[in-house]
């Protein structure tokens, strides 16, 4: 969120903002998918399944 503040600080040009915080998203992007090749037999997002009750809509003035 403050990255681009503290590459100023840092006095790292503007030009490298984006290709520095691009290799750090590859770097959590790789890591990710090397746990999913390891755990291969368990699910790593499941599938989220609501238990709660629906309740009808009520219009703005009535709530």
């Amino acid at each position: 969120f403050y990255s681009g503040l503290v590459y100023s600080m840092l006095d790292i040009p503007e030009e490298l903002f984006t290709p520095i915080f691009a290799i750090a998203r590859i770097v959590g992007w790789s890591a990710h998918r090397i746990e999913e090749l390891v755990n291969a037999d368990k699910i790593m997002r499941p599938a989220y399944v609501s238990n709660c009750d629906f309740n009808e809509y009520k219009s703005i003035s009535e709530r």
